[in-house]
């Protein structure tokens, strides 16, 4: 077997938390050369810029000429493949996707009509609801009326509620409602990412704003917490890999470690089967009071933590990548049982924009 050609990859969000570690997944690829460039919105604080080949800057996607600066960017550079960072990204790469193909440049990103209900925490939740795939109980609220009765039909205030908006990322706009807690104390003795809040402090707000926001307000979850980094290609299943959410900060894992969860690994399954989803796509599951696992929310893309899975044996970003060059892989034995720990590094950059050692 002759030496498999060398490709080019350009992943966007080179700033974000996860992208060393996407970074690295290519880099442990041996079977061929890999040439890994990327773009940001702030490439002068782009933790990519000491681990990529070449840095770019981009608008930001909002911008009317985001697709075409990285398009563009990559026909100079003869991309193979681009591996978007961003949800915000997502959808206008989606609608773009021919126009890429066009100049021979594989997006890995899903179909336009896939992303409006993987992007939507409640059509999600409706999708699985509908499909017999464990959900919380939850219901739509625009107004304070809304709010009081979707929390009422939820059990407050005997049991624990939620909130977030259909549309965000991380733990945006995600709050408990807890009325038990110290306010005062935690104001002082806790860091200012606090995601408690009570009932009342909640509608005070929202009066003195003026406006009330599009939410979903559904049951609180205290059981364990799951993200699961799945492979598939246009809506085919491949595999997937559950990891636990051991430690968190920020909405990031700072701890994980993969687990062999069938019942979680078969959800995904359904999941991205039944939205026709493509590419690497995050699921996130949470155990109810009784040990259900139970969706709460989609990323239809790379994440950053993915890399665990590369450590536990499964290079789930390149498998990505030669699935969407038409290339055929074996999927290989995890390291079930594997755990990951992160801790904060630096990175040294000189007046160039170089890395150097120190």
């Amino acid at each position: 077997m002759g030496e498999m050609k060398s490709i080019k990859v350009f992943i966007t969000g080179a700033g974000a938390p996860g992208a060393p570690g996407i970074i690295k997944s290519l880099r442990k690829v041996t079977e061929r050369k890999i040439s890994v460039i990327g773009g940001d919105a702030s490439p002068q604080n782009s933790s990519g810029a000491g681990m990529l080949d070449r840095l770019y800057g981009l608008p930001q996607a909002e911008a009317d000429d985001f697709i075409d600066s990285v398009l563009n960017i990559c026909i100079s550079e003869v991309a193979d493949v681009i591996i978007p960072l961003v949800t915000r990204e997502l959808m206008p790469f989606a609608r773009n996707r021919e126009l890429f193909s066009e100049h021979g440049i594989y997006v890995s990103v899903s179909n336009p009509k896939a992303l409006e209900t993987a992007n939507n925490k409640f059509l999600l939740m409706k999708f699985c609801r509908e499909n017999e795939i464990p959900a919380p109980d939850f219901f739509q609220a625009a107004s304070e009326e809304e709010f009081i009765r979707a929390a009422a039909a939820l059990g407050y205030p005997e049991r624990k509620i939620c909130f977030k908006p259909p549309v965000s990322n991380g733990l945006r706009g995600f709050r408990i409602i807890d009325d038990g807690k110290d306010r005062l104390w935690s104001l002082i003795h806790e860091k200012p990412n606090n995601i408690y809040i009570s009932f009342n402090e909640f509608l005070s707000i929202c009066k003195e704003a003026g406006s009330f926001p599009e939410l979903i307000v559904m049951e609180y979850l205290p059981g364990a917490e799951y993200s699961v980094d799945v492979l598939c290609s246009n809506g085919r299943f491949i595999s997937a890999i559950p990891r636990s959410r051991d430690h968190i900060k920020m909405g990031i894992s700072f701890a994980g470690t993969v687990v062999h969860d069938k019942e979680i690994i078969d959800y995904s399954k359904q999941i991205v089967e039944g939205l026709n989803l493509n590419g690497n796509i995050g699921l996130q599951f949470k155990r109810d009071i009784n040990g259900i696992p139970k969706i709460i929310e989609s990323n239809p893309r790379v994440q950053g933590t993915i890399v665990l899975c590369t450590a536990a044996g499964e290079n789930m970003v390149y498998e990505a990548v030669k699935a969407g060059l038409g290339e055929s892989f074996s999927v290989p034995e995890i390291k079930w049982g594997l755990k990951m720990l992160r801790y904060w590094d630096e990175l040294f950059i000189d007046a160039d924009g170089n890395k150097i050692d120190f």
